[in-house]
């Protein structure tokens, strides 16, 4: 249960994070309108009613690759003089 609840917390702040940066852009444009419903001795009956519309923009991320030279440093490990005549000197 904890872990439904913080994924829940997560994609509501990465939703919040989207419109508040420009990256998602949500406008209505069309409102939303209740139907006339109506009881007769027939029963319950329902006409009309809209659904809002919404016009959502979101933003584009674009993924590519480049040519690149990077220079990679080099390692090289030397041990002391001293350690390795001792390291010779216990192995026999």
């Amino acid at each position: 249960m904890r872990a439904v609840l913080l994924v829940l917390i997560i994609v509501v702040a990465a939703f919040i994070a989207a419109i508040g940066s420009g990256f998602i852009n949500i406008d209505q444009i069309r409102g939303a309108k209740a139907p006339q419903v109506s009881a007769t001795q027939n029963g319950i009956t329902a006409k009309g009613g809209q659904a809002p519309a919404f016009d959502v923009e979101t933003g584009s991320v674009k993924v590519g690759t480049k040519q690149a030279n990077v220079s990679v440093p080099t390692l090289e490990v030397q041990p002391p003089k001293n350690q390795a005549a001792s390291t010779a000197n216990n192995a026999m």
